[in-house]
């Protein structure tokens, strides 16, 4: 029996754009015996910089909608009467002559047609909501999704994300998994970090900022999780980091680091690299592997 736990650590944003993505991939270059796990389902990108080569790839269910035999409907429209998404069609003419269906768009696979229908003939098919797949990346093994058009239910698919990576770390008996979470605070997010080791907060020195961070911070101490804070380009407001240095120094997150403002990332980013792999010397890698060696030494002693 595998009893090998690997540690996870989730790097987190109240809004899109912080530099989440980035500061993966260059914790990527950095980190030894990992796995690392894109949980960013609904916009994922983190496969931009490290060019995954699928090995397995399987299919996600998010739920069902309901689809209407044609041939056993008697047009009574109980179903039109009670659909509160407008997802059901009038086909036809009036009550006994007409027939309905179902749009798959505007269906919220609520159920309710299907129980309605004095009938039963409306079906509630799963669906297939996008898939997941097991790669391998020059810096080792990566879990990523793709959610599919107009699909919803993400949170499921993290979840989907988390499982495997967890597994995979544990058959290889790697030490960490690093997550790439999704933006904000909602589902996909609680998907993300209930029962992780670490989360990483990155926000900037902005008033939307602050808030954003405060709410992720609530998040984290919701699940018990303990958080640290990077304050990414730091050096763009000095007077906003302090402030959130204070907010942090009150609420007990420990800052992990600052990195400032270099349009070295930018360049990185359309090579297809990290920043530790395009300038690995220069002042932008320097203050990553300084945030780098801060959250190490806190997963390992956490």
């Amino acid at each position: 029996m595998n009893t090998h736990t690997p540690k996870e650590l989730v790097i987190l944003s109240g809004k899109g754009g912080t530099g989440k993505t980035s500061l993966v991939a260059a914790f990527a270059a950095l980190a030894e015996r990992k796995v690392l796990a894109d949980c960013d389902v609904d916009a994922a990108d983190l496969h931009l910089l490290l060019q995954p080569e699928v090995r397995r790839r399987g299919t996600f269910s998010g739920g069902a909608k309901a689809v209407v035999r044609a041939q056993d409907c008697i047009g009574c429209g109980a179903c039109l009467a009670r659909c509160r998404y407008d997802a059901v069609r009038r086909e036809g003419g009036g009550a006994g002559d007409a027939r309905f269906a179902v749009d798959p768009l505007s269906c919220e696979g609520c159920g309710v047609c299907v129980w309605s229908c004095p009938v039963k003939a409306i079906d509630f098919q799963p669906q297939t909501g996008g898939e997941w797949f097991v790669s391998d990346t020059r810096h080792g093994p990566m879990v990523h999704a793709r959610l599919g058009v107009a699909q919803e239910n993400s949170g499921k698919l993290v979840t989907v994300v988390r499982r495997e990576a967890a597994r995979l770390a544990a058959e290889r008996h790697l030490d960490t998994v690093i997550i790439d979470g999704p933006p904000g605070i909602g589902c996909p997010v609680s998907a993300s970090i209930g029962g992780t080791t670490l989360v990483l907060i990155v926000t900037e020195p902005t008033v939307s900022g602050l808030h954003d961070l405060e709410r992720v911070a609530q998040l984290a101490a919701h699940f018990k999780v303990r958080a640290m804070l990077c304050v990414n380009k730091s050096d763009l407001n000095s007077e906003m980091t302090a402030t959130i240095r204070r907010f942090a120094a009150e609420k007990h997150l420990d800052v992990a680091g600052e990195i400032p403002y270099d349009t070295t990332a930018t360049r990185a980013q359309l090579s297809g690299q990290s920043v530790m792999e395009f300038e690995p010397e220069g002042a932008l890698a320097r203050a990553v592997r300084s945030v780098w060696d801060d959250v190490r030494q806190a997963l390992e002693h956490t």
